[in-house]
Parts: C-alpha cells; structure tokens; sequence
C-alpha cells in the first residue's frame, strides 16, 4: 500500500515552454509529480503554460544515489530552521526538495509535499517511507503536531540526528584504521605468497640442499595459496555472505556478537560508551517530546545500536509498565555505570530528567572523542610492530637458506 502510495506520488522532470506576464515566451524545466501539477505551478509563478511534456531520461540518469542517514539529518535541520523562520511548510519542503543534490531525496521530499498539499498530516506521510524515517522521528514529529510546537520539535530532532550521526562517524573511525591496515597486511601477504614466493622456491631447488624448516613451512603455505586461491578467496567471500545473513536474521547472534565486542579491550569501552551516549541522548529528546516513558523506552531501544543493550532496555521498558522508576530499573541491569544511574534518580526527583540525560549524553560523547583519538595513538605502534613481524618472518624465511649457504661456503 505505502509502496503504491509512494510510487503514485513520485516525481518526475518536466519541461515546459510558456508566456510570461508580459507576453515574453519562456521555457525551463521543473520536477513535480504529473503534467496537471507542472501547469498549476507555473500558473502560480505567472506563467501561461504552452507546451508541458515529460523529459526523457537515459540508463544513466536513473540511477540515483542512496538516500543516506546524513540525508536526514540535514533535511531535518533544514526544514527546522525554515519553519522557525515563518516558512509555509509545504514551501519548505519545496525549496528543500529542489534544492537537493540528490534526486532520490528530491523524489522523496516531493511526493511528502505533495500528500501534505492533500491534506495528509506530516506524521502520516513521513511513515510511507519507513527505511528513512524510523519510529523514532515519527513519534516525535507526532507530538510536536499534537502540541502545536512542530518547529521546536524539528529543531530537536535535527539536533539529535546531528549528535547520533557524529557519534557514528567517531565509532567508524575507531574501526576503519585496524580494519583497513589488517585488510593491507593480508593483500601484501598474499602476493608475497603468490608471485614472490614462488621465484625463491625455484632458485631453492637449484641449490640441492635440505632447506631449514621454517622455510618450508612458508613454501608449503605459499603452495597452498597459489594453487588455492580461487577457493580460499571464494571461502572468504562465503564466510561473509553467511555470517551476514545469520547477523540479520538472529538476534541471538547479533546479541552474543555484540557481548564479544563490548568486552574487547579499547574498542569494548567505546562501543560501551557509544551506546549509553545513544541511549541518553534519545531517551532525552523523546521525553523533553512528552512522549510517555514507556513508550519512549521502546523507541530508545532500537537506536543503542546493541543488541546487548536493546535487550536490557526493552526489559526495563517492561519494569517502568508496572510501576517501577527508570533508576531502580536501571540499576537491576547491571550494564549502566553509577554516574548515569545517580543523574538519572536525581532527575527523576528534580523534574529535570530530560535535562540530567542530555549532560550525560555530552559527556559520554566527549569520552567516546577522546577514546577514539587515544585508541588512534595506541594502535599506531602496535599495527607497526604486527606488520613488521608478517612481513619480515616471510623475509626471513626467504633469506635463510642464502645465509646458510654462505655461511657453508665461507
């Protein structure tokens, strides 16, 4: 349904010739969703309306780029900032959604529009396109039209988005440098092991000498490598795929997965720290929203980014349904630290929870900064001496009969 919906309102890229209002003829282009919608907007910008067709468009231009999370965020705090301003919102996301580099958003932003222009409320329509707007900004998009305050809770959201998008930049940047290295250290190796290799073993047989073992042992996985490497790579390949079916489909997977990671040393605190910043900074914005705590609860879950931690959130969900304060409940799980726990009964006492949670959302993501640029530091070294250790055993390996050679010859 919300696909048909979605596809009925899909904007395409028009071009039109036409009169102005002094009789002076005019053409141009303009994307809106049908040729009745084109001419109704150009009688609206003073134009009398000639000739209105749809343009054709090539293999190429239709490939369009994914609509990304960052999307978001900057359409949020676009659309906040001009309806602060005493924009119309239909008029915002006109000139947001024509004003986008990429095509895929135009569309999206277009065909809002146009179920807002029908009547639709901005709730409803933002939920046909549930891959790019969760529960999460449903919600709070919900209260701020119930509440007659949808610019200063679009102003929130954008705010959040803009918090929870740097914070996902840092935690790739902490895994991004091991990850690329190590990815280097297996290609080197590989070739070494597939081109090198073989050259030394050939100029080994001419030598007619027993060959130390190590060397051996390095020629018999060079071996391997070369007359496997199709399987090998094809297993890697494999692994990947399964392993990435299973992470989707099992949260029980998804859940041990994440228990590994968060008790990693150095990254395991990051990720422990990342996802309580996530976890406060949403909890935060839902509740300064008016949205119940219960119901909060549920959204705040899902956007930890852990299994670990959506779990025991949705267990304190339960807790807070029957009574129980968030800080006893809190405390029951036994993952959050005695600094969030404390700020949390002290705002629930004060009256300030959302207040409480949005500071220790700033520190947490202050600590997730200063691990990342520590981590940084650390791995530097580290990653030197493993590739220097890699690398120059295979060199070893290589040189060791030459220096047993002449050493015999000597």
């Amino acid at each position: 349904m919300a696909k048909a919906a979605e596809k009925a309102n899909k904007p395409a890229v028009f071009t039109w010739e036409g009169t102005d209002r002094q009789g002076k003829r005019v053409k141009g282009e303009t994307r809106t969703a049908s040729v009745a919608s084109a001419k109704a907007e150009l009688r609206r910008q003073g134009i009398s309306p000639l000739k209105v067709k749809k343009k054709a468009t090539s293999l190429f231009a239709n490939q369009k780029k994914k609509i990304t999370t960052k999307d978001i965020a900057i359409f949020a705090r676009q659309l906040a900032t001009m309806m602060s301003a005493g924009v119309p919102m239909v008029q915002a996301f006109d000139i947001v959604g024509r004003g986008h580099a990429n095509p895929a958003m135009q569309d999206m932003l277009l065909a809002i529009k146009g179920d807002v222009e029908g009547g639709s409320t901005l709730t409803d329509a933002l939920r046909k396109f549930p891959l790019y707007f969760d529960d999460l900004f449903c919600n709070l998009v919900h209260a701020g039209e119930q509440a007659g305050v949808l610019e200063t809770l679009l102003d929130k959201i954008a705010t959040y988005k803009e918090k929870t998008e740097s914070l996902k930049a840092k935690i790739k940047k902490a895994l991004f440098y091991p990850v690329a290295v190590i990815l280097v250290a297996i290609i080197i190796t590989a070739v070494i092991m597939i081109f090198v290799i073989p050259q030394f073993k050939d100029l080994f047989s001419s030598f007619g000498a027993d060959l130390p073992a190590f060397t051996k042992v390095v020629i018999s996985m060079s071996d391997f490598v070369a007359g496997y490497w199709y399987l090998v790579l094809a297993g890697a390949i494999g692994l990947g795929f399964v392993l990435s079916n299973i992470w989707k489909r099992s949260p029980k997977f998804r859940e041990k997965m994440d228990t590994v990671m968060l008790k990693l040393p150095v990254i395991g605190n990051i990720l422990h720290k990342a996802a309580l910043a996530r976890f406060c900074r949403t909890t935060a914005t839902m509740f300064t929203a008016g949205v119940p705590l219960v119901e909060a609860l549920q959204s705040v879950a899902g956007a930890t980014g852990s299994a670990v931690y959506e779990k025991s959130v949705l267990a304190m969900r339960d807790d807070v349904a029957t009574g129980q304060s968030l800080e006893l409940t809190m405390r029951q799980q036994g993952l959050f630290p005695h600094m969030v726990i404390q700020m949390v009964a002290i705002g629930e006492e004060s009256g300030s929870l959302d207040d409480m949670l949005s500071k220790v959302a700033d520190f947490f993501e202050e600590e997730v900064d200063n691990a990342v640029d520590a981590l940084s530091s650390l791995l530097e070294p580290l990653i030197m001496v493993i590739l220097g250790t890699l690398i120059g055993g295979l060199v070893v390996a290589l040189y060791l009969p030459i220096f047993q050679m002449g050493s015999v010859v000597g």
